[in-house]
């Protein structure tokens, strides 16, 4: 995989028309009272139109010779976007990073949106243990709405690597019982399927939102049933299928590649008439990526903004912890989880998907007391 070379300052000829392509990252951000790295106040922007500002951008520059990386603030770099020959695509990529986000944000507050998983499987990855029990799923689901969970995310079939497939008539046997009696615990539901028949079953049960790891490719039915249902869709990357998908993943520049991909899915879901205000964004961490891939994608999380849709970082519990760590088994990574997750906020991520709800409501309150503080 080639690195991004990092620049103090840009340098003359790095922008060829038709050989590079331009990223733009928000850096320094500030959330609530703080103030973000840069100049004065009067130059925040408002990231997908708040609560995030910042006043700095990283530009990212990949050709066939060189992937370069540089930053500075806002109109420093409009100046040398206009020198340099890529004006239109320093504002466009501008105008992604800061224009208003959908639905799911909208009436959500300034914290970020705790996302509780409910896996209605027999090999949970978490632990181990077999969860189709609807009545254990069901009061699992009660107890991460009463430790603060904004949504809960029911999944019947396991992605974790090497995991085999199930049949849509099961896994909506699995769910759908599931979906019924957490309908009515006054918060939104999200089906966890890659199956558009499990996708109309979730939301006629009572699902809200639609989070598919294969970023509605893994069923020729799913992009026109997303249409026509005009819910929020979690699209995902994923390198493969979950059974073969980390069987030596390779990539040119990780944190690049996912973004390209996901803006294909971006630009698939339009021709369809889903709007970008529909949609959230996930890296997909530790889906067909090794540990030098998931840490590339974690540095420059926030390249996913310039999608112009909210981000999702669903690194709980994910094995790349135990990996860089000490080998710790699924339920001893919290402290792993929550400062991927922290350090995903830190980048404008405006969703976590976790399995530890109260801890990470408690360290999100822990963050925003100290920046308030400044």
């Amino acid at each position: 995989m080639r690195r991004i070379e990092n620049l103090a300052a840009p340098e003359r000829g790095l922008f060829a028309p038709d050989q590079s392509k331009l990223y733009l990252r928000p850096v320094g951000l500030a959330h609530g009272q703080s103030e973000p790295d840069g100049g004065d106040r009067e130059s925040d922007r408002l990231l997908g139109g708040g609560p995030d500002r910042f006043q700095r951008v990283e530009v990212v520059l990949r050709s066939p010779k060189r992937i370069v990386a540089f930053s500075g603030l806002v109109d420093t770099l409009r100046e040398w976007a206009l020198g340099a020959g890529c004006q239109d695509e320093f504002d466009a990529a501008m105008f992604k990073l800061t224009r208003r986000r959908g639905q799911l944000t909208a009436n959500a507050g300034e914290a970020p949106i705790v996302m509780g998983i409910v896996n209605v499987t027999d090999d949970s990855f978490s632990d181990g243990l077999d969860r189709r029990d609807p009545a254990i799923a069901v009061s699992h689901a009660h107890s991460l709405i009463a430790a603060g969970a904004d949504i809960i995310d029911i999944g019947g079939e396991s992605t974790r690597p090497g995991s085999k497939g199930i049949s849509r008539a099961e896994e909506i046997d699995r769910v759908v019982p599931v979906i019924e009696k957490c309908a009515g615990f006054g918060i939104p539901i999200s089906i966890d399927t890659s199956k558009a028949a499990v996708m109309e079953a979730a939301l006629a049960a009572g699902a809200s939102i639609i989070n598919d790891v294969s970023a509605l490719t893994g069923d020729p039915e799913s992009l026109g049933f997303a249409s026509r249902a005009k819910v929020p869709v979690i699209l995902m990357h994923m390198r493969g299928a979950p059974r073969t998908m980390q069987d030596a993943p390779e990539y040119d520049c990780a944190p690049l590649d996912v973004f390209d991909y996901l803006e294909n899915r971006l630009a698939a879901c339009a021709r369809v008439g889903i709007p970008s205000t529909n949609l959230v964004f996930d890296p997909g961490i530790g889906f067909g990526k090794d540990d030098t891939h998931n840490a590339a994608i974690m540095a420059r999380i926030g390249l996913l903004h310039g999608l112009g849709a909210p981000i999702m970082a669903g690194v709980s519990r994910k094995s790349m912890i135990a990996r860089l760590s000490r080998n710790e088994a699924p339920n001893d990574r919290l402290g792993g989880s929550l400062a991927l997750g922290l350090a995903a906020v830190d980048q404008g991520a405006r969703f976590l998907r976790v399995h530890d709800v109260a801890e990470t409501k408690q360290a999100l309150t822990l963050r925003q007391a100290v920046l308030d503080a400044l």
